[in-house]
């Protein structure tokens, strides 16, 4: 493999990035709401609570803590992933 294919490779990856950040943009605007039994709960597209209210009290400790929680859970299905897929040596043919 050439140094040009190793170009070629690494434009296709910003490429690839430059796209993921901006599906991650247009997830992070959008809000769905969910209202039931005096509980309502608004989160973005990019799983971040936004807000949290119980007949009408709102705990802003308790949606930081939910974050951190919906937060760790992403990153160990992240690890697992990319333990699967081998990271990017596999989009680089190594």
């Amino acid at each position: 493999m050439g140094v040009t294919d190793k170009f070629k490779q690494l434009g296709e990856l910003k490429k690839m990035r430059d796209q993921a950040m901006a599906i991650q943009r247009q997830l992070a605007a959008e809000e769905m709401v969910v209202d039931e039994d005096d509980v309502r709960v608004v989160i973005s597209g990019d799983q971040k609570i936004k807000e949290l209210s119980v007949k009408g009290v709102s705990n802003q400790t308790l949606i930081d803590v939910l974050n951190k929680a919906i937060k760790k859970s992403q990153e160990v299905a992240a690890k697992k992933l990319q333990e699967m897929s081998g990271g990017l040596s596999g989009l680089l043919g190594r």
